[in-house]
């Protein structure tokens, strides 16, 4: 007998980031065009049937209303709008009744306040866009908001933070329903930089320090990013720039609030963790890759920055379902 399909229902309306539909949309679909097989239907719903205009201004065609969606839902997947998603009535009545009969519910972005209000996260654990964690965990006191996460799954619900971070729940619901593998292809067909363990925080270590273009340190940090394991020595580092020794460390802490030192072994154990999720490479070797020279140096760093070393780190992240909770 046949497989069929597993139905994913979006729900769609207006001012909806459009990001957070097509970009798991697409994953679904190379799920498809990769495997040849349906593995995935999609069905759009809005709350008329009709196309609706995203937040960007582009509209979005709908295949059914709330009411006529699939009456099997396999995952029902909402996205956010910003600043707001809305709380019409009618909005959230269609959201319950169709989470009702869904196996698995999703969001993405401020899509989980839609999930909140309908009382699906009462006593969960769930994740959205860091702007408004804060909001949702004052809101909804039942809520364990999980800050700073790509992604959170607790039992059939998941949730995701931004925009971007609805391909990497996709991606996510690949592999637990077709494996790591097929998930790992859909990634590099979408050439999707790094397939993201939800655990993973919502910002690289770059992206965390706001340093001006005009400033010298701009080009030390840039430096150090690109290629942690490179020779990052504060003397190397301050020859870079044309700064004496001295100056180069109290102006790069002045600037990005930590010591050279630190910021280099942060995006070096940045960089080893990415490595440790996406690669059989062995410990020796990745710290080497990064920089850390030896594996000891590489475990102290680990243990310093997360409280776990490198193997448990790995045997850990090394799915993209990283911060699943049994249930």
């Amino acid at each position: 007998m046949a497989e069929h399909p597993h139905v994913v229902v979006f729900v769609v309306y207006p001012g909806i980031e459009l990001l957070d539909v097509v970009g798991p949309l697409e994953v679904f679909g190379a799920a498809n065009r990769i495997t040849g097989r349906d593995l995935y239907t999609v069905a759009i719903a809005s709350p008329n049937g009709g196309p609706i205009r995203s937040g960007s201004g582009a509209w979005l065609g709908a295949d059914t209303d709330f009411r006529h969606a699939p009456r099997r839902i396999g995952t029902l997947l909402v996205g956010g709008s910003y600043p707001d998603p809305p709380g019409s009535p009618a909005i959230t009545r269609a959201l319950a009744e169709l989470a009702a009969r869904a196996g698995r519910v999703a969001s993405v972005c401020t899509g989980a306040l839609l999930l909140a209000e309908i009382g699906l996260l009462d006593g969960r654990r769930a994740t959205t866009h860091w702007a408004v964690c804060d909001r949702l965990a004052q809101d909804f006191p039942n809520i364990e908001v999980v800050p700073d996460r790509i992604f959170v799954r607790d039992g059939p619900v998941l949730t995701s933070a931004g925009v971007t971070a609805g391909i990497d729940l996709a991606l996510a619901i690949v592999e637990e329903d077709h494996g790591s593998a097929l998930a790992r292809t859909v990634g590099k067909w979408l050439v999707v930089f790094l397939q993201r363990p939800g655990g993973q925080s919502q910002f690289s270590r770059r992206s965390r320090v706001d340093v001006s273009s005009q400033s010298p340190i701009r080009a030390a940090v840039d430096a150090i990013t690109a290629e942690p394991g490179a020779d990052h020595r504060v003397p190397v580092l301050a020859g870079r720039v044309g700064m004496s020794v001295r100056n180069f460390a109290r102006t790069f802490k002045a600037t990005t609030g930590t010591t050279p030192a630190r910021f280099v072994e942060e995006t070096r154990v940045e960089a080893a963790k990415a490595l440790l999720e996406t690669t059989d490479a062995n410990l020796r070797a990745i710290a080497r890759e990064v920089g850390f020279g030896h594996e000891e140096t590489m475990r102290q760093a680990f243990k310093r920055q997360l409280g776990i070393n490198p193997s448990e780190y790995r045997e850990r992240f090394r799915s993209t379902d990283s911060t699943a909770t049994p249930r």
